[in-house]
This record gives C-alpha cells, sequence and structure tokens, in this order.
C-alpha cells in the first residue's frame, strides 16, 4: 500500500468514507447471497473484490488491495476522478517490471545511463560495495565504479526481487504506477449494481 497516495485520496474524498480491509471481512459486511445481504443486490458487489486478487493474466500477476469507497457523489464524478488520479512510483518487490533497464560498461553514473555523461555524474565511490551486495559485478577503477561489461538489472515483463527494486530506485528509475481501479459500485437509490472491470480487463503492473 502507498499510504502517501493512499493520503491524498482520503484528503480529496474527505466527505466520504475510504474503508480497506480483509477482502472476505468485507464481503461478508455487505452479504454473500440474497439472503443474508445487508441492503438489496449488495451480494452482487461482494462477488467482484475476491475476482481481483491473485490473478495471472499473461503471466504477469495483478497486485492490489481491495477497498470500499462510500460516497454520495455522481458515479460519474467518481469514475473521471480515478481515472485522473495516476502517480508514478518506484517499483516494489514482486511487481512485474514494465521495462528493461541495462547499466553500460565502463563508469557507473548516478542514472545508470539514461541521460548524456555530459548531464550526469558518477556514483560516488562509497556506493561500490552496495552494488556489489545487489549483484552488480562492480569493481573500483581509481576511485570510480567501473563495470567490466554492461548490467542488466531486470527485463521487461520479469517479476521483481527486493535487489532490483532497490537498484532501480538507487539509478532514479519510476517506472511504477500507483492508481485505484474502479471494478464496480452499488446505488442505494435504486439498488443498481454496475461491473466496471472484469478480471480479464485489470490492467496489470499496477501497485
Amino acid at each position: 500500500m502507498r499510504n502517501t497516495y493512499l493520503k491524498d485520496v482520503r484528503k480529496a474524498w474527505d466527505d466520504s468514507k475510504v474503508l480497506f480491509g480483509k477482502t472476505k471481512v468485507m464481503a461478508k459486511a455487505l452479504g454473500t447471497t440474497q439472503e443474508n445481504e445487508y441492503q438489496e443486490n449488495l451480494h452482487k458487489l461482494s462477488k467482484v473484490p475476491s475476482l481481483q486478487l491473485g490473478m495471472d493474466v499473461n503471466r504477469q500477476k495483478v497486485n492490489g488491495d481491495v477497498g470500499l469507497l462510500i460516497t454520495s457523489h455522481p458515479a460519474n464524478v467518481v469514475t473521471e476522478w480515478f481515472d485522473s488520479f495516476v502517480k508514478t512510483d518506484f517499483p516494489r518487490a514482486g511487481s512485474v517490471a514494465p521495462i528493461t533497464f541495462t547499466i553500460p560498461a565502463g563508469t557507473v553514473y548516478s542514472r545508470g545511463g539514461q541521460v548524456d555523461i555530459e548531464d550526469d555524474s558518477p556514483l560516488p565511490h562509497s556506493l561500490e560495495p552496495t552494488l556489489r551486495q545487489l549483484g552488480m559485478p562492480t569493481r573500483l577503477q581509481k576511485g570510480i565504479i567501473t563495470l567490466d561489461s554492461e548490467y542488466t538489472v531486470c527485463k521487461e515483463g520479469d517479476e521483481l526481487d527486493s535487489k532490483q527494486t532497490r537498484l532501480l530506485k538507487q539509478f532514479g528509475i519510476a517506472c511504477a504506477e500507483f492508481r485505484i481501479n474502479l471494478v464496480g459500485y452499488w446505488s442505494k437509490k435504486n439498488g443498481d449494481v454496475q461491473i466496471l472491470k472484469q478480471p480479464n480487463e485489470m490492467d496489470v503492473d499496477q501497485v
């Protein structure tokens, strides 16, 4: 959970309620059948969250948590706001790499070859032990961190481990997106339930 961004959501919707908890508990609160549902048709909504967790779409994991937004705002206002709420962040372990990132051979620069060396600077020599601990075959040459051959930190589509995510953050690769996918809503006015996204339509690579 990206707490910083979630705080932004709570602040923007401070006249509403944003609830998180165990999926099965939330589903139980809504009602899982027509006989035990809290309000008419809520059991239809309670079946949606369980479809969104632990799925594998084209060998890519769908990551994320399920929550409830309780609000009096119209559905179109809610969907438009969340569609536009996208934040760039560093990926976390277990997420899928959206890019291939390779650091060129030679001097290791702070951006890892993403910008021209004229606009970059070599990493300080004190970081060399850390890079080696994270799997990079670096060495010090006259006080400069060096690679004898290019090093691929990750390949697009691979599941990232903690060492890879730390290296991506070290080199400033903010290639993950934080967004909240709305999967369905229920209207108290008429008991209508609308499913906004089916499991095979869920975005991947997202936290």
